[in-house]
């Protein structure tokens, strides 16, 4: 399982109830927290919350952005994803891999 896998269940959502406008503010307002916290490694964050900074960007695709996943992680780096790994991504140690791994089979299923 992924985190771009569709985590929907069917089932009525409030969620839904937020208008595509604020719903877009608070995904930018998200995109620009993690353009700031460089330190929160991607490894991280899919350990705690089995999504990153590179799910983000399928999921804009996903959503129907005519961008390639290239295009789409810059977007969301706010730099090319080579540039942001090279400048702010550390090596993955065992565990981080391990906690990501148990992380990613807890995400809802497609």
């Amino acid at each position: 399982m992924s985190c771009s896998e569709n985590t929907d269940d069917g089932a009525p959502d409030p969620l839904d109830a937020i208008s595509d406008a604020q719903a877009a503010a608070a995904f930018r307002r998200l995109v620009r927290h993690l353009r700031h916290r460089h330190d929160a490694q991607n490894i991280d964050l899919m350990g705690l919350a089995g999504f990153c900074r590179n799910c983000l960007a399928d999921w804009v695709i996903d959503a129907g952005a005519p961008l390639d996943k290239s295009a789409a992680r810059e977007v969301i780096h706010g730099m090319p994803a080579a540039e942001w790994k090279a400048n702010f991504q550390s090596q993955a140690t065992p565990e981080q891999i391990a906690l990501m791994d148990e992380s990613i089979k807890r995400n809802a299923p497609a």
